[in-house]
């Protein structure tokens, strides 16, 4: 234990070293990677990344994974702005001693957009729909009574017509639980290749200008830069304390160090009603110029019953978007084979 604190202790001394970068904001690319999944997890701003568990806990800390218990399986509706939907899927199941496996897939849907040019401004009647995606594959493994681990390797794509780009990324996490509910657990996410879009759209044909009739066309390819993810870092703890049987109230809170913008900090908190019920609360800022914070208020409440070893769980989240007259409402629906 001493060794597991001593170690989260020189990174957390390293990260404060190396703040977020400001200077570096729009300089990477992938960002879906950023937007966060999940009802019970965006109701509480992501704050539980020590202690959550679960198929719910891949992509907030793979580690969480390993403490699932039977089999999983959740779908994720997200209304994102400027009528953008993202659905997100992910089944789990326990394998014994081996450990627990996960696979996630996250799609965005942007629906029909008109193609225009130049010779057809407001648009020549056809469409085109950009698709993003990434497929993950997570692997969680509980040490001890009280370390559990866990890895999520996943894929990333981006198409828009012909033209597609595509990167590989790991992301890491622990989780360490005190006998007394108090729990911290630290991830690092989206560690991976750079990224860079290629493709059949960005090939052109022409005649050379004052050619002949019949002479060749001239042919050339637009150049595209590479570029990197949206890779963080965050160090959570959590507190869980039993009110009574019936009643229980969980804090927490996420330090997160951004390679690409300030960093920030998450807080949640959760009460539940006989494992039933479930309120949920949390707050996103950043820690410099939090007056650019995109999200800030979030909030949410969930259902869950069970009945002959199978349970179903139903949640919902409110988040508000800076400068976007309209929320994010997000729905979720759990079953779980014990």
């Amino acid at each position: 234990m001493k060794n597991l604190i001593t170690i989260i202790l020189l990174v957390t001394c390293s990260v404060l070293m190396y703040a977020g970068d400001p200077s570096r904001k729009g300089t990477t690319g992938a960002e879906q990677l950023l937007i966060p999944v999940g009802a019970s997890g965006i109701a509480t701003a992501g704050a539980f990344v020590s202690n959550m568990v679960g198929i719910d806990a891949i992509y907030y800390n793979p580690a969480g994974l390993s403490h699932l218990k039977g089999s999983e399986a959740t779908f994720s509706y997200m209304s994102y702005l400027a009528d953008i939907n993202i659905s997100y899927f992910a089944v789990g199941t326990n394998l014994g001693e081996v450990g627990s496996l996960g696979f996630s897939l996250k799609s965005f849907s942007f629906g029909d957009i008109p193609v225009t040019t130049f010779d057809s401004p407001d648009g020549d009647g056809s469409t085109y729909s950009p698709s993003l995606m990434t497929i993950g594959l997570t692997y969680g493994k509980i040490i001890t009574d009280r370390v559990s681990i866990g890895v999520t390797g996943k894929v990333i794509n981006e198409n828009i017509m012909d033209v597609s780009a595509t990167g590989f990324a790991l992301d890491f996490g622990v989780q360490y639980r005190f006998p007394s509910n108090l729990s911290i657990g630290a991830a690092v996410k989206n560690i991976g290749t750079n990224m860079k879009y290629s493709g059949q759209n960005l090939r052109y044909k022409s005649g050379l200008p004052e050619s002949q009739p019949g002479s060749k066309d001239a042919s050339w390819e637009a150049v595209t830069e590479e570029f990197q993810i949206p890779s963080y870092f965050e160090l959570s703890t959590a507190y869980a304390y039993n009110i009574d049987e019936e009643n229980f109230v969980q804090v927490g809170g996420v330090f997160r160090n951004n390679n690409q913008s300030e960093d920030q900090m998450k807080f949640g908190l959760e009460y539940g009603f006989m494992n039933m019920f479930y309120v949920r609360g949390g707050y996103d800022m950043l820690l410099k110029n939090s007056d650019q914070s995109i999200r800030g208020f979030s909030a949410g409440a969930g259902v869950n019953y069970s009945t002959g070893g199978i349970g179903m769980t139903f949640d919902y989240a409110y988040q508000a978007i800076k400068d976007f007259p309209k929320p994010t409402h997000t729905f979720s629906l759990k079953l779980a084979l014990q």
